[in-house]
C-alpha cells in the first residue's frame, strides 16, 4: 500500500513540473537570505535581473552554498521553490563574473545535482575550463 502511495506522489511531482514552463534560466552570484519569502525574493530579482519575466527562472543560494531558492514566473503568477543539501554545497558562480548569468537547461540539472555544472558546453559535453 505504502509503495502505491509513493509511486502515485512521484507520478504527481513529475507531471507538476511538466506544467512549468521554463524558457530561460539566470543565477544570481550574490547570496540570498534563505529567509526571503516570495515578495522579497521577487524584489532581488527585478534589482539584480531589471524585471522578472514570463517562463524565466531566477536563482540564488545563501553564503554557504548549501541551500537554493528557485524563483519562477509562469506567466500567470510566481512559484518560490527550495533546495537544502544535507551534506556537501552547490558549486555557485564566482561574483568576479559578475552579479547574474544565464544557465542552460542541462547546466540547471546538474548545478541542482551538485555536479560541476561550469564545465558543461553545447550537448552536455564536458570540457576543460
Amino acid at each position: 500500500m505504502a509503495r502505491r502511495r509513493c509511486r502515485r506522489v512521484r507520478g504527481l511531482d513529475a507531471r507538476a513540473a511538466a506544467v512549468i514552463r521554463i524558457d530561460s534560466v539566470w543565477l544570481a552570484a550574490e547570496p540570498l537570505d534563505m529567509r526571503a519569502g516570495t515578495d522579497t525574493a521577487l524584489a532581488r530579482v527585478v534589482q539584480v535581473f531589471g524585471s522578472a519575466r514570463p517562463h524565466h527562472a531566477y536563482l540564488f543560494a545563501n553564503r554557504r552554498a548549501n541551500r537554493m531558492k528557485i524563483l519562477v514566473h509562469d506567466g500567470i503568477g510566481i512559484w518560490l521553490c527550495a533546495r537544502r543539501l544535507h551534506q556537501g554545497r552547490f558549486l555557485w558562480a564566482n561574483t568576479a563574473l559578475g552579479v547574474q548569468m544565464a544557465l542552460s537547461r542541462e547546466q540547471l540539472d546538474a548545478l541542482v545535482l551538485g555536479l560541476p555544472w561550469q564545465r558543461l558546453g553545447n550537448g552536455c559535453a564536458i570540457t576543460m575550463a
